[in-house]
């Protein structure tokens, strides 16, 4: 189809949503959408991450919402014209509301509206200073007691806690707390990162030495500051560690490191926080208006209770415990799990030496790293991507784009590809014994990974030490402990030095459970999962993260998290919800998500 031809389609969908906008019309809006379609909103519309379906679901999000937001003046994104494939017509679009800016991406099919993301990048007043409106930093001319830019990082460092109180307090500083302080930073709202480490970086340093991550480069960049182009594809530990030292000293975050929580409690009548910290033996009460639980996406570790546990004469250590394998060389250990943990801890403890078993309690998808980078990752998020033209920030809203409904589609060919690639590979893990599967309906690892967060390895040279037996495999049901050895319930007996339970993470409202109270861990509910009625992932369907980046049912408590792709992307609508927040707009939620899960 000529360039024109969908450039004129385009543009007469956008002038028919224009004008039924202006109108306030909620029906006429709908009317664009085809029966099955997708309205994908992050923050401008709804105040909320917030997927509707079909133009029922179109109708009803506008009734409620458009007077409060009056969106408009949607228009093709000046530079970037359309492109048609396969029926379908892609185009990126810009458009404002009543308080912020806006981009997004929309897909037509037989002149109807498919799937429309819009998200919110800036609020109108309030942008970012950035470009033109960067800081000028060095003043120029003379003045008597100038203060340096120094000097007043050190006198806001020093009030901030003390004389002065902070809006947001984001507790744990790893990457997610990490890139939400860099975003709040920018819009000028005052932040406290809380983090029990004594370096920002630690969480990653004080990991099994082994660990790196297991997503390309292209994936994880941090808002604001790339890494560098001879940065390795994949980041060892250390060098995460080091790069999120720099990056809190460079974006100038409040980072109290060596700092707990030991309680929080919401006061309804002023809407703020009582924050009650431990900053390195000293005790300090903080009241923000709002609070973030940036604890990991993964939650709490799940470390399970077995009979015998006490009476075990060797080392027991959940996953997150294990520094690694040094001090096991010619010992025998066992690893309780089969995913990206257990994997990497059982390969580094073969290298030095040891004698390794796995055990397997349930079914794992496993990934070759080469083949997840070529055809799952490639398109979006490689060197040849950069190359084509493809952004950081374009490659993530085409990821975001594609509604969690129908997302399994789009990944089930991929999977099969990868299955057929590697069908070697595979075979070779199902001789040895090793139970292998590919998600509920075929849809590999980011399905697995949105929809539980668990159930998965990329692998990156454990498997070919299973193929090969040079690590033991078992499967089974962990019974209890004697006092060598772990037993399964089949009674199969498994001497060990010690026992590594890569067991995982429970949900984040465990965190919390412990520091605020059970009451608003089970007011908020399950963290994490879409509903999607797939193992680990119970249903009702929710379409979006559950309480993930958005408003949950207790007021003013936030959860942010995820890997770093997730930690970049979606701490800008969070940042911008905050800071709608503090500057008194008027911020309706549509669709606050309903609780029907409270673990």
């Amino acid at each position: 189809m000529l360039d024109s031809t969908v450039m004129t389609q385009t543009q007469a969908v956008l002038d028919q949503l224009n004008a039924a906008l202006e109108a306030g019309d909620a029906k006429a809006v709908s009317d664009l959408f085809a029966t099955d379609s997708y309205w994908r909103d992050l923050v401008s519309i709804t105040w909320n991450l917030k997927t509707v379906e079909g133009p029922a679901g179109v109708a009803d999000m506008l009734t409620q919402q458009l007077s409060h937001t009056n969106p408009r003046s949607f228009r093709i994104q000046e530079g970037e014209a359309p492109t048609e494939d396969g029926g379908v017509i892609t185009a990126w679009i810009t458009f404002e509301t009543d308080v912020g800016r806006g981009w997004g991406l929309i897909r037509l099919k037989d002149d109807r509206i498919w799937t429309l993301l819009t998200s919110l990048q800036e609020l109108k007043g309030f942008e970012e200073n950035k470009g033109k409106r960067r800081p000028m930093g060095a003043e120029h001319g003379a003045s008597k007691n100038r203060v340096t830019w120094k000097e007043q990082r050190e006198a806001e460092a020093a009030s901030l806690g003390y004389d002065t109180q902070p809006y947001t307090v984001i507790v744990g500083g790893g990457q997610g707390g990490i890139a939400l302080g860099a975003r709040l930073r920018q819009l000028g709202v005052p932040t406290i990162v809380l983090d029990k480490h004594d370096r920002p970086g630690d969480q990653w340093r004080n990991r099994y030495k082994s660990l790196c991550l297991h997503d390309p480069i292209w994936y994880d960049h941090l808002p604001y500051i790339k890494f560098p182009e001879n940065w390795p594809v994949f980041t060892p530990k250390d060098k995460v560690g080091d790069w999120l030292e720099m990056y809190t000293k460079v974006m100038e975050l409040n980072y109290w490191t060596r700092s707990e929580v030991e309680k929080a409690s919401f006061d309804e009548a002023s809407g703020t926080w009582t924050v009650e910290v431990n900053r390195d033996g000293e005790k300090v009460t903080l009241h923000p208006t709002q609070l973030v639980l940036a604890t990991g996406m993964s939650g709490k570790a799940n470390m399970p209770k077995f009979p015998g546990m006490d009476s075990f004469k060797g080392v027991i250590q959940h996953s997150s415990q294990h520094d690694g394998p040094d001090a096991w060389a010619g010992k025998k250990v066992v690893v309780v799990g089969s995913n990206n943990s257990a994997h990497d801890i059982c390969a580094a403890l073969w290298e030095t030496g040891a004698d390794v078993t796995m055990v397997q309690r349930s079914s794992t998808h496993i990934v070759r790293s080469d083949t997840l980078m070529d055809i799952g990752l490639g398109a979006l998020y490689s060197e040849e991507a950069v190359a084509s033209g493809m952004t950081t920030e374009k490659a993530d809203m085409i990821f975001a784009s594609l509604p969690y409904r129908i997302m399994h589609e789009f990944q089930i060919p991929l999977y099969d590809q990868m299955r057929e690639r590697d069908a070697d590979f595979y075979a070779g893990l199902e001789k040895a014994g090793f139970d292998l599967d590919w998600g509920d309906d075929g849809s590999g690892l980011f399905m697995k990974y949105l929809r539980r967060g668990s159930g998965y390895y990329i692998d990156v040279g454990a498997s070919q030490l299973i193929i090969d037996g040079e690590v033991k495999l078992v499967k089974g049901q962990v019974d209890h402990f004697d006092e060598d050895a772990v037993v399964l319930s089949d009674g199969t007996r498994l001497e060990a030095d010690l026992v590594v339970m890569a067991t995982g993470y429970g949900s984040m409202n465990g965190w919390a459970a412990d520091l605020i109270s059970q009451e608003v861990a089970d007011k908020v509910g399950k963290v994490w999962g879409l509903g999607s009625d797939t193992t680990k992932d119970p249903g009702p369907w929710e379409g979006e993260q559950r309480n993930m980046w958005k408003p949950t049912q207790q007021q003013n408590l936030w959860f942010h998290g995820g890997n770093l792709h997730q930690s970049r992307h979606y701490s800008l609508y969070l940042a911008l919800q905050l800071k709608a927040r503090q500057e008194g707009l008027d911020t309706p939620v549509y669709g606050l998500q309903e609780v029907h899960h409270l673990s």
